[in-house]
């Protein structure tokens, strides 16, 4: 692995990419476009950490390892699919994946650890991937039926020796005969993942390991044992790849030391058989525990730009309103208990309940700040947001209700108005 600059991707639809790029300019970062994805971008000038800059923190941009990028790239799901992510924290793939399918698509991320949980879930809010939903869940058990998925990303737990130049001691905690317990788990989730393919499906396994027992062996098991075939993978553009490091396994992908970015591994399979005509059948349901919530009528429902969010629902849990996507709807066994994409707060009930909308959900914004039914505060220069961010209030109307705020003609989130003035309430 070769020293570079810290990359990241932005979280914007293609019109939005100047005024994203502009506002990292305007606190002093440049950058220049990696050649492997449409929105990668490579830090040249990184004046503080990144992390802090207004974009990072609106969700506008995501820090990620280039490499980090290539699973979701490589498997490659259409917009529209339905994606299985079967070890997803932080949720650095899992938003990728959101953005590839795109609205009507939908990716559903599982994490066994509450903790890395809680970070999965953060991310995705921030980032406004509200085509997602989450679970508590260990991938082995998940209570999908069989044949469930087209498209499954697994990048299980490894040894991770490709990130050694960032965490140096990663060789000494994971040498010799230590790294068999993830090689038997790495075992059970590729059997698994095969399980919930459906015939002529995709599944790309991944890792963050240089350790051919993780890798190639792993391949080379799963085309003896399983009823996988290898889908051969171009080479992205920007990167140094090696040989496999056993025969008969051309396609798969190794970065090598001396390429930009973390040592990665990945392998494209197909499940074997014809795909079917034959839709996959709905998981049997039971009523939902919460409420379900008619946004448009509610006080507070008419500042709202509802054709932005795909088809599915709105539910009123405990006070919390998430946005349950259909395909979530439809395919989430009553067995597991999951979780859709926070939108905001709801107090009240009958027809005094209110709803307010969560300082990140940009998604119930017009695109075109002209035609946003809410009051709009138009931000157009840093200084505004960075008093925002700093938890500072600015002058506002007297009025009612939620300020949708916007950057330059960018939906950004939503201002909580007090009295005369409005803040961001995001902690």
């Amino acid at each position: 692995m070769t020293p570079f600059g810290r990359t990241f991707r932005l979280v914007c639809d293609d019109p939005a990419v100047p005024v994203v790029e502009g506002l990292l300019r305007a606190q002093g970062f440049d950058f220049e476009p990696e050649p492997f994805f449409v929105h990668a971008r490579r830090l040249v000038r990184e004046p503080f950490p990144l992390g802090e800059s207004l974009a990072a923190r609106f969700g506008l941009v995501y820090i990620q390892d280039r490499s980090s990028m290539l699973p979701p790239l490589t498997l490659a799901p259409p917009v529209g699919a339905s994606v299985l992510d079967m070890c997803s924290a932080p949720g650095s793939k899992t938003g990728l994946l959101s953005r590839l399918v795109g609205p009507q698509g939908f990716v559903f991320a599982s994490e066994p650890s509450a903790d890395r949980l809680a970070t999965l879930r953060a991310n995705l809010r921030r980032t406004g991937s509200v085509n997602t939903a989450t679970a508590k869940a260990m991938a082995q058990d998940l209570p999908f039926a069989d044949g469930t998925w087209g498209h499954i990303q697994l990048d299980p737990p490894c040894s991770g020796w490709g990130t050694v130049d960032k965490n140096p001691k990663v060789m000494e905690v994971w040498s010799g005969s230590k790294t068999a317990p993830l090689v038997a788990l790495q075992k059970t989730l590729l059997e698994k993942a095969v399980a919930l393919l459906r015939p002529g499906g995709v599944v790309l396994y991944s890792t963050c390991t240089t350790n051919i027992e993780e890798n190639e062996d792993q391949t080379a098991w799963a085309l003896e044992t399983l009823d996988l075939d290898l889908a051969p993978l171009a080479e992205p553009a920007g990167f140094v790849f090696e040989p496999p490091h056993r025969p008969g396994l051309d396609g798969v992908l190794r970065v090598a030391e001396d390429s930009d970015g973390q040592g990665f591994f990945l392998a494209r399979f197909t499940k074997r058989g014809a795909p079917s005509a034959t839709p996959v059948a709905p998981a049997q349901k039971k009523d939902l525990p919460g409420t379900r919530l008619n946004l448009a009528k509610m006080v507070g429902g008419d500042g709202l730009d509802l054709t932005r969010l795909p088809r599915g629902e709105v539910y009123d849990f405990g006070g919390k309103a998430f946005f349950l996507h259909e395909r979530a709807l439809a395919l989430m066994p009553d067995s597991l208990r999951w979780q859709g994409f926070p939108l905001g707060k709801v107090a009240g009930k009958g027809d005094r309940a209110k709803f307010t909308p969560g300082p990140l959900a940009r998604m119930l914004l017009a695109e075109d700040p002209a035609r946003a039914a809410c009051d709009v505060f138009e931000a157009d220069d840093t200084g505004i947001l960075e008093r925002l961010l700093t938890g500072q209030s600015v002058p506002f109307r007297q009025g009612g209700g939620s300020v949708g705020l916007y950057y330059r003609g960018l939906a950004v989130g939503w201002l909580a108005r007090k009295g005369g003035r409005v803040l961001w309430s995001a902690k």
